[in-house]
This record gives structure tokens, sequence and C-alpha cells, in this order.
């Protein structure tokens, strides 16, 4: 694959903590338009990888493109600036404002002057506006001005998501999104409402590593897999061309290397 086909590439990724090493030589790539699942035990690596590849970590060494070109991140600001996104397990949402609101957090569209000397909002653009950006998406869970704290936890979790892609698309037309663990709280129809989301991103041509323990949401929705065991990459296969048994043996450590992807 060359270089301007990735959304996303890292190369040669270490990071020490003192003594000890949680990557080890680690390569990474995802296109855009591309689902790939990050997947491992705890305390495999993977968690790490993605905090490298949001800036919340520097690596130790290595290299990082995005788009092609080399980037170095001192803090997820950075990686924001680029076009890189992270959902958090936690989802960072701010439960007493309504849906429009968490949508623009940070940047929200203010009112006419002279109001805007006062720094007050006009919300009414930012509901607008946040209709539009939710119905490209295709996510009709909740009108924009009902409160977070009032949505199920999967209907939290598409917000804090669809926040997240409308970032990349609105400043970057794609980008890479991040996420830790989506679906680990959420029920059966919860979970298919955050990966029919994910689909429909990538359908956007958004690039999407997920980390999850969720083998059948990997299957379901991812187009490659790749498998840390101890710091180091152990696999990286297309979907199609591997079983569940096999992503189960690379995890555990059971299985040998395979990277053909």
């Amino acid at each position: 694959m060359s270089n301007d086909k990735c959304a996303m590439r890292l190369v040669g990724i270490e990071k020490h903590y003192g003594y000890v090493q949680a990557l080890e030589n680690v390569d990474f790539r995802v296109r855009h338009g591309e689902v790939v699942s990050l997947l491992g035990d705890n305390g495999a690596g993977k968690s790490t990888l993605l905090k490298v590849m949001s800036g919340a970590h520097r690596p130790t060494s290595g290299l990082i493109e995005v788009d092609g070109k080399r980037v170095s991140f001192h803090s997820p600001h950075d990686a924001a600036k680029v076009g890189i996104q992270m959902v958090y397990q936690d989802l960072a949402l701010v439960e007493a404002l309504d849906i429009a609101t968490n949508l623009q957090l940070g940047e929200e569209s203010l009112a006419r002057f002279p109001w805007n000397l006062l720094g007050m909002l006009d919300r009414r653009k930012m509901q607008r506006d946040s209709l539009t950006q939710l119905e490209r998406l295709g996510v009709r869970t909740a009108p924009p001005t009902r409160p977070v704290e009032m949505l199920s936890g999967g209907q939290r979790q598409v917000v804090a998501i669809a926040r997240a892609a409308v970032r990349v698309l609105e400043t970057h037309g794609r980008g890479v999104i991040l996420m830790d663990e989506p679906t680990a709280a959420l029920g059966y129809e919860q979970t298919q409402m955050v990966q029919q989301l994910i689909r429909r991103m990538a359908d956007e041509g958004i690039a999407i590593v997920l980390v999850t323990h969720n083998l059948p949401l990997c299957f379901e929705v991812s187009d490659r897999v790749v498998v840390m065991n101890r710091g180091r990459k152990l696999a990286d296969v297309r979907k199609d061309d591997t079983d569940r048994d096999s992503v189960v043996g690379w995890i555990t450590g059971a299985k040998e290397e395979r990277i053909d992807a």
C-alpha cells in the first residue's frame, strides 16, 4: 500500500516507561474509509498505541504520518489539528447541556453584534447546524434540544462518536477517529446503534481505529484486524481472511505471528 492512501501510518513505534517497554517496533496503518479493530488482552499495548496516535503520549522512537506527511504530536490538540479525534470511554459529554451544544462544544456559534460581545450564543443556528450534521450521519436518536442527561447509554455513545465525526468532516473533509471500547457498557440494541454509525462514518471516508474486546462487533464492522501481544503486533490480517478462533489464538499468544494485510 502506498503512503498516500494511508490516512495514518506509524512506523517502528516504541514506547518505554522507565525500564518497562510498552510498545516494541510497532508498524500500523489505516486508510480513509477503513475500519481497523485493534485487539489484545489487558496489557497487550493497544491502549498505549491508541494514546500515541491521539497525541496523549509521545513515542520513545518511531515516526507518525498523516496523509503521507510526517507529524509530531505534543498533545491531543496537535492531533486534532490534523484531523485526529479520540472518543474516550468516559465520552467527555456535559450532561446538563443539550445534544446541539455538546456537538459544538468549544466551537459554538456566537450571536450577532452586539450580543456576541457578551458571549451570547446563537442557539437556533447551533440547533439547525446540529440537525444537518446528524442527518448527514444518519443519526436520529433524539432531537438536538434534548439534554444529554435524558439520553440512554447508547444514545450518549452515539452523540460522542457523532461529535468526533462532525469535527473531522467539517474541518478536514475526512480524518481519523480513534475509539476506546465504544460498546463496553451497552446492551445489544444500543451496540447495534453504534455499529451502524461506525459503518456510516466509514462510508463518509473517515478512517476508524477501534479498540474493543467485543469480537462480534469486530467481525461485524471491521475491514481489517490487528492483534497486539505484550507490546508487539502479532497479527495484521483482513477480516475476511481469518476467523474468531485464529484471533483468540493471537490474543492469547497460542498462535504464531501473521502479518499479511
